[in-house]
């Protein structure tokens, strides 16, 4: 099961620099000139979890292994990329088949050029929302003259998804997201059909420089109130300094270098955990001697559907989930130490697995 988000942004606004360095490694040409980025990059990074390693340490497991969330660089948007100025028809085709959107905001002055000749990371986002809802809406527009003859011939599927597409398009044409729309319980799964960009949820990344890094400056401000205004999820960093960061091999000197910035952890960090948050995933675990695992399934997921995401005859054959909190089972010591005082729980078919779950699956093909 993959997860992944798209970095988007118009050009030099950092994309590559920030891909980079969630990597850790320059997958992604990073230049100071539109359109460095033609293909979009694609890298898997690991979810960072403090719950994994003691995990690890009760269990005195072999291997440590943690769920990862894959990154898409995605090469800068420009003004008319819906028309397909730049190369806008490309960027948008690699824009629908990700997950979830990253929309990287430059936040900072320098000698790097900006396409628009000067900062403004408001008319930005701007820019870039007007291009998504106008690709949307031509997209919208054909599927309605396609479905349009279906519908009249009685075909019920094809009258429910012209309803919606007709629904869709009114709010496109005001300038509204189809994310912002309400939809009806039978309206939710005819739109993941129709693979609309603005669909997608989005979380807004302020590329700071680097005496703003800690507190943010008035740029980022604007962008926090935009998120909020639209109920978006925010984080401020600064690629730069997080391309340096990614670069130190050593833990403590990563340590030593964010708290001389006042930092409690990477800014990477705090992205990769808003892009988990955005896609409304969760963690659950695996534990014994020879590895401790994390894994990675979808909010309001039952147990066979967790024991599908170890392996598709899990969830065929399943039986039971014995359970265990990880709270219970840091707090007792390990799963022996949790049996003995009778807090495993045996979970059936109709369990709805919880963030920070132990988990052995029992299941029989």
């Amino acid at each position: 099961m993959g997860f992944n988000c798209g970095i988007v942004g118009l050009p030099n606004v950092g994309k590559s620099t920030l891909f980079n360095a969630l990597t850790e490694a320059a997958q992604a040409e990073a230049a100071n000139y539109p359109f460095c980025t033609i293909e979009p990059n694609v890298g898997r990074v690991p979810v960072p979890d403090h719950r994994l390693d003691e995990l690890a340490r009760l269990a005195n497991s072999e291997r440590v292994i943690p769920t990862q969330l894959e990154f898409v660089d995605i090469a800068g948007l420009v003004k008319g990329a819906s028309r397909g100025e730049g190369l806008g028809n490309q960027f948008l085709a690699n824009i629908r088949e990700v997950d979830a959107v990253l929309h990287l905001l430059r936040c900072f002055e320098g000698e790097t050029t900006h396409v628009e000749g000067t900062v403004d990371p408001i008319r930005d986002a701007e820019t870039i929302d007007t291009e998504l809802l106008l690709a949307d809406l031509e997209s919208v527009e054909k599927q309605i003259a396609t479905v349009k003859k279906k519908a009249r011939g009685g075909d019920s599927e094809a009258k429910a998804r012209l309803a919606l597409l007709e629904k869709l398009n009114a709010a496109l044409s005001e300038g509204t997201a189809v994310r912002n729309v309400a939809l009806t319980e039978e309206e939710k799964p005819i739109l993941k059909q129709l693979h609309l960009i603005t669909s997608k949820p989005v979380l807004y990344v302020s590329n700071v420089d680097e005496d703003s890094v800690a507190t943010g400056n008035s740029l980022s401000a604007k962008v926090q109130e935009r998120a909020d205004q639209e109920g978006a999820g925010h984080v401020v960093i600064s690629a730069g300094i997080e391309a340096e960061v990614a670069a130190l091999s050593d833990p403590e000197e990563k340590q030593a270098f964010l708290d001389d910035l006042g930092l409690q952890e990477s800014g990477l960090a705090r992205v990769i955990k808003a892009g988990y948050r955005l896609l409304g995933l969760l963690t659950f675990f695996t534990a014994g001697p020879k590895e401790t695992r994390a894994w990675t399934v979808r909010r309001g997921a039952n147990a066979p559907e967790a024991a599908g995401v170890i392996h598709s005859d899990m969830q065929r054959g399943f039986i039971r989930a014995e359970t265990i909190s990880y709270e219970d089972y840091v707090a007792y010591g390990g799963e022996a130490a949790v049996k003995e005082a009778g807090k495993m729980r045996i979970e059936g078919r109709d369990y709805t697995v919880q963030d920070g779950d132990v988990m052995h699956v029992r299941f029989n093909v």
